[in-house]
């Protein structure tokens, strides 16, 4: 256990985060990574005291970090039985997919019409360290630059809180961006997808910004079904219930 939560520690650093972190959040944090980079596999046991010892904190922050995880649909608390990592549910990726669809196209609208080259330019830096990271076949440190990506959207149109939102709404998610990335959805396709998002933005053309923003939040419904079908141990099926 503790080597898996040491490596998600190690390398989702790169990722938008706030400078200032209670130690729950911070926990949370790492755990979450670790499920959604798969270290921490749907139908493992988190064990409180362990996690506790390995990261050499209380208890309290650890049980902090299971309700959050809990909340965002990660964990499930089984009381006089354990907190264990939950199968990904189809329903609840469709549903996070379609909320931030919704947010992202106004970011990437209000990005269109207000943000300046200065304010665009952590975007742009982004996305050429996305194509040299293609090469290197890291499905987690290119999951990082995507993040930062979006952010960096979110940042120029003056919309961090929306997205501070999002990311508690899209855990379920995140997990399946990470799966598809290995060959499910070709990252120069992504970021392909992404040039031309920031492209539109660029040139202020916010119903350009839209249609590029909808084009790529809805790659994930092509790839969904297929990882379903491949690897139906990570998945629930239709009642919840493991397939």
């Amino acid at each position: 256990m503790s080597g898996r939560i040491r490596i998600a520690e190690e390398s989702w650093e790169e990722g938008p985060r706030p400078r200032q972190r209670t130690m729950g959040q911070r926990v949370f944090e790492l755990l979450k990574a670790g499920i959604v980079q798969l270290d921490l596999r749907p139908g493992d046991v988190l064990s409180e005291a362990e996690i506790a010892r390995d990261l050499g904190v209380s208890r309290q922050p650890v049980r902090e970090a299971f309700i959050k995880l809990a909340e965002a649909g990660l964990v499930e608390i089984r009381p006089q039985r354990g907190t264990f990592v939950v199968l990904i549910s189809v329903r609840e990726v469709e549903n996070a997919r379609f909320l931030r669809e919704a947010v992202e196209v106004a970011i990437a609208r209000k990005a269109a019409e207000r943000a300046t080259p200065e304010g665009l330019a952590a975007a742009r830096e982004t996305l050429e360290r996305q194509r040299e990271a293609r090469a290197q076949k890291d499905p987690a440190h290119f999951l990082r630059l995507d993040e930062a990506f979006h952010y960096a959207l979110a940042l120029a149109a003056d919309c961090t809180h929306a997205w501070r939102v999002l990311e508690s709404l899209k855990a379920q998610m995140d997990r399946v961006r990470f799966l598809s990335l290995a060959d499910a959805t070709p990252v120069g396709v992504l970021i392909d997808q992404h040039e031309a998002i920031l492209a539109a933005i660029e040139t202020g053309s916010p119903a350009a910004a839209e249609a590029a923003t909808r084009a790529h939040l809805s790659e994930i419904l092509v790839s969904l079904p297929k990882l379903a079908a491949e690897r139906p141990e990570l998945f629930a099926a239709p009642d919840g219930q493991p397939r």
